[in-house]
């Protein structure tokens, strides 16, 4: 069974590609486009940061090159790697600590680099291709294989491609593929006057 293009519960009406997006772990092997790879990172070049200092870097690694795929796949957990070496596409994002014109700490690189994945995320889903963001890697060990500067950090890595299928899935996984998106009120997440204080909007 291919793992299902979900229109997710939302409330009200948002882009399509909003209510599309979802981090599935079953992926087809249909190798993605050179073009729209291109296309999703330029659309995360074009993320906002703070200071315009653009903190992100990223690592990729496509099965169209077997041993720097194996490569980045080491940097992950074991857990991690048990699902995401089924995924065409890996890419390990890097965050720079420091701001470039003075080099004070960056405190915001983190919160950067979140949002242009979530930028990339959102024109990927645009060209039918999902991914799915990962915590668990081992950041010393990317550091070392890849030579990333003391400057540079590894944050998190994702898988990116097409849709699959589930059975190609180990079966722990399973589960996870098919369960309802659910996502906290609005009254839980936006407040008023003062922390935990649902805004009058939701009234």
């Amino acid at each position: 069974m291919i793992a299902e293009k979900f229109v997710n519960p939302v409330e009200r009406e948002v882009l399509g590609v909003i209510a599309k997006r979802w981090s599935p772990r079953a992926y087809s092997s249909r190798p993605v486009e050179k073009e729209k790879l291109l296309t999703i990172f330029e659309a995360a070049r074009w993320s906002a940061s703070s200071y315009n200092e653009h903190p992100w870097r990223f690592i990729v690694a496509t099965k169209d090159n077997p041993e720097a795929f194996d490569k980045l796949l080491s940097c992950l957990n074991d857990w991690n790697q048990k699902w995401a070496k089924l995924a065409p596409v890996l890419v390990l994002t890097v965050a720079k600590r420091t701001f470039t014109n003075n080099g004070k700490p960056n405190k915001h690189a983190w919160h950067d680099i979140g949002q242009t994945v979530a930028t990339l995320s959102l024109e990927a889903a645009s060209h039918d291709l999902y991914i799915h963001q990962m915590a668990g890697i081992h950041p010393e060990k990317a550091r070392e294989v890849y030579n990333i500067p003391d400057d540079y950090e590894a944050v998190t890595m994702f898988t990116l491609g097409y849709l699959g299928d589930v059975k190609d899935l180990p079966e722990e996984f399973h589960k996870g593929e098919k369960r309802i998106r659910e996502r906290k009120p609005l009254s839980e997440l936006v407040f008023e006057d003062a922390f935990g204080n649902t805004s009058s909007l939701m009234k």
